[in-house]
């Protein structure tokens, strides 16, 4: 839209006439000051001939830019421009402001440099608000921009492209609280122009036109249209935005509250936000809503929170769940997709399973990419007409129960394992890790494969929350190096995986390889030719250039090799060419130096080569998203070490503070 094209007495009468329209009668009477007004229905007033412009231009040296002077020849000056601006300058009020209140104190830099001494004023009555049109802020189209500051709103102004630009956005704001003040009584033809659009942008949502139903909404809550804000901060959170998402009070809708509350506690975790600030969200009159909610609360503190869902969809749900739960995240993302055509919404403003972000197993799989995927599928009533091929698919999904069994939905793609020698952060030196994989074994076994009989499975944790919490109340020594592992599948028919990406220092001396103890009883299903019961476990110090491999096979090792340095030392059986040290880590031909400690980025090569390898000869992989971003179960492993012997000490230390 042009200044040509821009009808400002059409705009400017609808504005009027929709101002107007909002007193009702004898008992809901505007302001005697706007009377006149109200009885014209109009708020503006007389043209500006073109002399009267000319004249003020030639008195402020400066040609006004085009949409001022186009609205000031349809109305010299202007009542009520949005809540705050109860009346704006025409062309004999408009003057240069001069930093009259002293705004660039605190607000001079950048594009308001010098902008609060030039530009001029527009606001004649106000409720501390200030318009400004900068001459020295011009696009290619000649128009100025706008600044509108609120003082009482403690930030900087707003911008404006254009004087038309910031009109637009009064007569929105004028529509935003009148709605919210007069409720249902505020009815004329733009509101109802935009409930039409709204419900059609829901329909458009189910459909999985989510990009073309988030516009149309975002346009219809900044009108404040009731309905537009709790379906729009759906699919934006989905899209993966967080802040200024409250989804329109439907979180205290006992219909909807269950899918909403969650959410808001989620935030209010992520940004620890006090007690008062979740009641504030809730205010509800209802104990028993207050109560629930609080329920919600704890549980998302505690990262125990389950989402539920009605029907087919949430028996999907739980099995995805159980998918994530053992690090088969893309399955599980596979099972809620083929599940969506069949997912039913709690009501007409309810538009997708959104609640799934406040899971604790689930939330994490759905990245911004994820969700707008997932609302791209057609579901609910709007589904219908897409029933067969969705349809089809959702049957797949309902096979994705956790057994070897699973076929394609729970095929995980092939991380492999070299990922775990990519670069590190930025200003991080390289991760040592180690694990174990046992064939033969669910990962629910392996605390008494690794850990004893007495050890048992911790609630699912992020790699985040255990490293922050591997330090606190814990006692470590060189006697014994127990290791708090992650567990999952890994990713071949029959192999799991424990994994320790925080290990203490490799003793050479005092090291018992897991894998003989990993490997022993291997439970097979009933009838079945054992494949052989094999444990393979890595040891990598990438800093020290320290790569350890053992194999073992019903309790016996079968070969094993440790790379320190220049130094390679082998025990067991012979090495299978494709894993043989020598190769793997063959010396390059331009010699790289040793690195020193904490100094460079060490060379490896090696390590990527034996990891590849070990990866094809087992057919394993470590399922890189469920690991770096989900949430995992633990274990606390015996020790990777045998006691001192006669003569040997040890050390021990205790971190301070109880663990979280």
């Amino acid at each position: 839209m042009t200044e040509e094209t821009f009808d400002w007495r059409s705009f400017l009468t609808r504005w009027s006439d929709e101002w107007a329209g909002t007193y009702g009668g004898p008992d809901e009477l505007p302001a005697a000051a706007d009377e006149p007004a109200w009885h014209a229905r109009w708020l503006g007033a007389e043209p500006a001939a073109g002399e009267r412009i000319a004249a003020v231009e030639e008195r402020l040296g400066h040609r006004l830019p085009p949409s001022y002077r186009a609205f000031l020849e349809v109305s010299d000056g202007w009542r009520h421009a949005g809540g705050f601006v109860y009346r704006l300058a025409g062309s004999g009020e408009a003057r240069w402001h001069e930093d009259e209140r002293g705004l660039s104190e605190y607000y001079n830099k950048g594009e308001l440099e010098g902008m609060w001494a030039r530009a001029l004023q527009l606001d004649v009555e106000s409720d501390m608000t200030t318009v400004l049109l900068d001459p020295f802020a011009v696009g290619e189209d000649g128009e100025w921009a706008v600044y509108c500051h609120q003082s009482w709103a403690a930030c900087e102004p707003a911008r404006y492209g254009s004087f038309r630009e910031f009109m637009l956005d009064m007569y929105r704001e004028f529509h935003s609280l009148t709605a919210h003040s007069r409720g249902p009584a505020f009815v004329n033809e733009t509101t109802r122009r935009l409930d039409a659009q709204v419900e059609r942008a829901r329909l458009d949502a189910l459909r999985g036109e989510h990009e073309r139903a988030a516009a149309a909404l975002a346009e219809a809550a900044g009108f404040g249209r009731p309905r537009a804000l709790g379906m729009g901060d759906q699919l934006r959170r989905l899209h993966g935005q967080t802040s200024t998402v409250h989804y329109g009070g439907l979180a205290q809708d006992p219909l909807y509250s269950g899918e909403f509350i969650p959410l808001l506690a989620v935030e209010h975790v992520a940004q620890r936000r006090g007690a008062d600030s979740w009641a504030r969200q809730l205010s509800s009159p209802s104990d028993e809503h207050r109560e629930a909610a609080e329920e919600v609360l704890r549980e998302v503190t505690e990262r125990t929170f389950r989402y539920t869902a009605r029907g087919p969809f949430g028996e999907a749900v739980e099995r995805a769940r159980e998918q994530a739960r053992w690090g088969r995240t893309e399955a599980a993302w596979r099972t809620l997709l083929s599940a969506m055509p069949r997912w039913s919404p709690l009501g007409p403003d309810h538009l997708a399973p959104v609640g799934l972000l406040a899971d604790s197993l689930l939330g994490p799989l759905i990245t911004p990419e994820r969700g707008r995927e997932l609302l791209g599928i057609p579901r609910g009533p709007e589904a219908a007409e897409h029933s067969g091929e969705a349809g089809e698919a959702g049957e797949d999904g309902e096979a994705g129960e956790v057994s070897e069994a699973d076929g394609a939905w729970a095929a995980e793609p092939a991380d492999g394992l070299v990922w775990l020698a990519d670069p590190p952060s930025r200003n991080r030196l390289p991760e040592p890790y180690r694990f174990v994989l046992v064939e033969g074994a669910g990962p629910a076994e392996l605390p008494v494969r690794l850990g004893g009989q007495d050890a048992v499975l911790d609630a699912p944790v992020t790699h985040w929350e255990l490293d922050r919490r591997r330090f606190r109340g814990r006692t470590s020594s060189n006697y014994e190096d127990c290791a708090v592992v992650t567990v999952g599948h890994a990713g071949g028919p029959g192999w799991s995986f424990a994994l320790d990406r925080f290990p203490a220092g490799h003793l050479a001396a005092r090291f018992v390889s897991p894998a003989v103890a990993a490997s022993q009883g291997a439970a097979q299903p009933e009838g079945a030719v054992p494949p052989g019961a094999r444990a393979v476990v890595v040891w990598c110090e990438p800093e020290r250039g320290l790569f350890h491999l053992s194999v073992a096979e019903r309790g016996i090792e079968q070969y094993a090799f440790t790379v320190d340095g220049p130094e390679v030392r082998s025990s067991g059986g012979p090495i299978p060419s494709g894993l043989d040290p020598a190769v793997l880590f063959a010396t390059p031909a331009v010699p790289v130096p040793a690195p020193v400690p904490g100094e460079g980025v060490p060379d490896r090569t090696g390590e990527r080569r034996a990891l590849t390898a070990i990866a094809a000869e087992f057919g394993v992989d470590l399922p890189r998203f469920a690991i770096t971003e989900g949430r995992l179960h633990t274990f606390t492993t015996r020790s990777w070490t045998r006691p001192p012997g006669p003569g040997e000490t040890y050390m021990v230390v205790t971190f301070g503070g109880p663990p979280e």
